[in-house]
């Protein structure tokens, strides 16, 4: 998307009454502030802090324990604004980052830092769909989500492409501790930006309490399993790569950073082929595809070179990335059932906390498979996971015929 077309299309979207630019400047501000730190993350546990295979499992259970508190978090301070919410965010992540970049490079500490900046990043992704059609012009609500996701995109792609240039440099003593300062810096600008968001908006009812119905019970199972499946590769992916083939950080970023631009360009697509083929299909062919890519992820390196096993599971890894685009799939079903749209928000936003739940323990039960067991056991209880998902989908009546 050229420069001026994104300009363009942002003030078309866009109410000029409301506080939109700051709004997206702070987003893009955090994007890039994100990118630095995901793309390093990982070989900092690893390689400074010294995380194994079930630490890593440890430090993501709490790293996604905000996402399923979220919920209780947002309903006990229902009576705040989405713009005072979204501030609260914004200040936690930034304590959360600088955490990174001045505590001891301890197992507790760094664990805490990760816990503390998740919670600051869940209370922001819940109030920013809220803010974004809320400042959004009459019948534009659509475009201008995707424009705060696409400026969230581009400040998290430039993050990781910084790694990759910066760590490709410093092949000795990586500079964590400094780029995490800066990733700090960033997100207390974000800080700063958040608080020129003034406003009273009224947070998302549908996001503070749970929605439960027999007819989407289907749908509650898939977000088991999808959740589980996810974080499989979410979690320990990068980790076999970097523990198992010895990838360093500008590698890892430098894989995240090809992800992201697959998905930004192949995302379109897969919403065409789940109209025209119908979610159904697309949720049961996915998880097959899935199980390809657990096979060669978790046994590449008894079928190939280490060199060629490496590049295969990087191929693997961004073709997972891609699969999990289909993941709409289930929201479109979930719209198919529902009587009215407050109704699919509900649904899909208990779907989302029923994902988490499943996650955290995930990430503990999956440390220690890898830890005990061997990483190839790992990847095939995935490619299991991704089988029933497929026969449950099977099972799926398909209330309307997709168009």
């Amino acid at each position: 998307m050229k420069q001026g077309n994104l300009l363009t299309q942002i003030k078309e979207s866009f109410r000029e009454d409301s506080k939109f630019k700051v709004f997206l400047l702070s987003i893009v501000i955090t994007g890039l502030s994100y990118g630095l730190y995901k793309g390093m993350i990982d070989n900092f546990l690893a390689e400074i802090v010294g995380m194994g295979e079930m630490d890593r499992g440890v430090s993501e259970f709490f790293r996604e324990l905000p996402g399923v508190l979220l919920v209780f978090i947002l309903a006990a301070f229902y009576m705040l604004s989405a713009e005072t919410m979204y501030k609260a965010g914004a200040l936690i992540m930034l304590v959360g980052m600088a955490m990174h970049a001045v505590l001891p490079p301890s197992k507790v500490l760094i664990t805490l830092a990760i816990c503390v900046y998740s919670l600051g990043e869940h209370i922001q992704l819940g109030m920013k769909s809220t803010l974004g059609l809320q400042y959004a012009k009459p019948g534009r609500g659509g475009v201008a989500l995707g424009l705060m996701s696409s400026t969230n995109q581009i400040g998290t792609l430039v993050g990781y492409l910084v790694i990759v240039l910066v760590f490709s440099i410093f092949t000795k003593d990586q500079p964590y501790t400094v780029f995490f300062a800066i990733a700090a810096v960033l997100a207390g600008i974000s800080a700063i930006c958040s608080m020129q968001v003034t406003g009273n908006s009224k947070t998302d009812e549908t996001k503070r309490r749970f929605y439960f119905h027999k007819k989407y019970n289907k749908y509650y199972m898939l977000e088991m399993f999808y959740g589980a499946r996810k974080q499989v590769f979410f979690t320990f992916g990068p980790y076999v790569l970097i523990l198992f083939y010895g990838a360093n950080a500008a590698q890892i970023s430098l894989l995240h950073a090809v992800s992201a631009i697959a998905c930004f360009y192949m995302a379109p697509i897969v919403g065409k082929i789940i109209d025209k083929l119908g979610y159904k299909i697309v949720m049961i062919s996915d998880t097959l595809i899935l199980v390809i890519v657990c096979f060669f992820y978790g046994f590449a390196h008894r079928l190939f070179p280490m060199e060629i096993a490496f590049l295969v599971c990087c191929v693997n890894y961004v073709l997972d990335s891609v699969i999990s685009l289909a993941s709409m799939a289930s929201n479109l079903y979930v719209q198919d059932l529902s009587d009215n749209p407050d109704e699919t928000k509900a649904t899909i936003s208990t779907g989302v906390s029923i994902n988490h739940l499943i996650t955290i323990f995930i990430a503990l039960f999956g440390g220690w498979i890898w830890k005990t067991l061997g990483m190839e056991l790992l990847f095939i209880l995935s490619a299991a996971l991704g089988l029933c998902n497929s026969a449950y989908a099977a099972t799926i009546k398909v209330k309307k015929e997709a168009v």
